[in-house]
């Protein structure tokens, strides 16, 4: 049997669900004028490097 989900789906949060408020950090204030920065999360250095594109990767 196949379900067919309507294409507008959204979530809508319940009543009792506070709705997630996330925090936005613009890109240059992280890396101020350098293309790429390090990340310490739980003890495990990560680096987050701006690339020639424009585009954002993260490695371990």
């Amino acid at each position: 049997m196949m379900v067919e989900k309507p294409d507008n789906f959204k979530h809508v949060p319940l009543q009792s669900e506070p709705a997630a408020q996330h925090r936005i950090v613009e890109s240059p204030d992280l890396f101020r004028g350098t293309n790429e920065i390090m990340i310490r999360h739980d003890g495990v250095v990560y680096r987050l490097k701006i690339t020639r594109q424009g585009k954002l990767i993260l490695n371990k």
